[in-house]
């Protein structure tokens, strides 16, 4: 077929006219969870178009492509999942499918860019009401782990939204050697890059207007900052959290200090006896992520964790988010969270712990139910915390996803009635 000018204009505008006309939709009747100071909106509407959210309870006149009555059923934002390997791993014993570590990774490390999002974890975590993650590298010997990335769980060549959005380093006991090391290396390490940064701008500031004479051009090349400083500079700047895994008390102390020193974007990782120094980290606003589930000391560095952990750091103040870090088991977030209700969180502080503090601490534009954010909804058979309760319809950006996972496609397969012996099918 030949093409004219007119009909490739044609073409072309067909194209960018169906990119605009994305599906709307509208959600009505629902008992909305909205994970904001709103709290719970009872026979409520949202209405949802180009993959975000544009209005709460719009008005009777507004209109959608699709429309679905919740009949009273419970909607929430989508879970997010956080400081997994989803997509990084796929049999965590073979070591071929293990993408997650290098002995050789360091700050530098992007493991995004060996995300697949065809793993067969994706499917099954989205059955868990989880809609996105931010995935995080092991790293290797390095103090540095590397950095983070974010990730929607649609399963798509496309669903790495951000590469290298946070620094991962990890603090504490060493087999061999002093943890002192650790902690002086992240010192050091900002405190050079600090000295380095404020003489390069005093350098600046001392050159007349003008062209560099040839001498200072090379001079100027030679200073361009390597990829790991950069890096260290951003955090410097508050454009990149620095996460820290850190449980005893006296590391999460000396963090906070780090943070005070150089005014970081700072988030302590699984904070065991975070609970002994609760009121600094309100007084110095630092958040903490935890294992929910966490009840038993993983070694003399957090003797005081307890299933009551989570409870007492928010009735302190502290800004809580949960994780579950069983790459192959993060669909039992929900029942994490549920588990911390048990054990005296209230059902709307641990809704926060799985949707909104993540997306806050995280800097994600998703975790609420509010107008502008991402339309990542999940509407529930019965209260998402219970055991028996289960998804019943996915939203990512405002497009519907299936959550049956290769679980369920092996128990369709051998309950298939056939002439064949059990197991077999035809």
């Amino acid at each position: 077929m030949k093409f004219t000018k007119y009909s490739l204009a044609a073409l072309a505008l067909a194209t960018v006219f169906s990119t605009v006309q994305a599906k709307s939709l509208l959600i009505t009747n629902a008992t909305v969870q909205t994970a904001t100071a709103q709290g719970v909106l009872s026979k409520a509407s949202v209405l949802v178009d180009d993959g975000k959210i544009v209005a709460i309870n719009p008005s009777n006149q507004v209109t959608a492509d699709e429309v679905i009555d919740a009949q009273g059923k419970i909607l929430t934002p989508g879970f997010i999942a956080v400081m997994n390997n989803l997509g990084l791993v796929e049999v965590s014993a073979v070591s071929s499918s293990r993408d997650a570590s290098d002995k050789k990774a360091k700050i530098t490390f992007d493991a995004s860019l060996a995300f697949n999002p065809l793993s067969t974890a994706i499917a099954y975590t989205r059955k868990g009401g989880i809609t996105r993650s931010v995935v995080s590298p092991n790293g290797g010997e390095d103090l540095f782990k590397g950095q983070t990335f974010v990730v929607d769980l649609t399963g798509k060549f496309n669903s790495v939204l951000q590469a290298n959005t946070a620094v991962v380093a990890a603090v504490g006991a060493e087999r061999k050697g002093s943890r002192a090391m650790a902690l002086q290396k992240l010192f050091n390490t900002f405190e050079d890059a600090e000295k380095k940064l404020a003489k390069a701008k005093k350098e600046k500031a001392s050159k007349a207007k003008g062209k560099l004479a040839k001498k200072e051009k090379k001079a100027k090349a030679a200073a361009e900052p390597k990829r790991d400083e950069k890096i260290i500079n951003a955090v410097l700047a508050g454009k990149k959290p620095l996460l820290v895994y850190a449980d005893r008390a006296t590391d999460i102390l000396a963090l906070i200090k780090l943070k005070k020193r150089f005014n970081l974007d700072l988030v302590i990782l699984d904070a065991g006896d975070a609970e002994l120094v609760a009121k600094q980290l309100v007084a110095a606003n630092v958040p903490v992520v935890i294992d929910a589930m966490r009840d038993l000391p993983g070694s003399f560095d957090s003797l005081h964790v307890s299933l009551k952990t989570a409870a007492n750091l928010i009735n302190a103040g502290v800004k809580v988010a949960f994780f579950n870090q069983d790459t192959h088991n993060i669909y039992q977030l929900r029942f994490d969270a549920g588990n911390a209700v048990a054990n005296g969180v209230s059902k709307q502080a641990a809704l926060a712990a799985v949707t909104s503090n993540i997306a806050d601490i995280f800097h994600l534009n998703a975790g609420e139910i509010a107008k502008g954010q991402a339309a990542d909804l999940v509407l529930w058979s019965a209260d998402p915390f219970e055991l028996s309760s289960h998804v019943e319809k996915m939203w990512i950006a405002g497009d519907e996803y299936s959550t049956q996972a290769r679980q369920d496609k092996l128990r369709n397969r051998y309950l298939k009635k056939s002439a064949l012996p059990t197991a077999y099918s035809k």
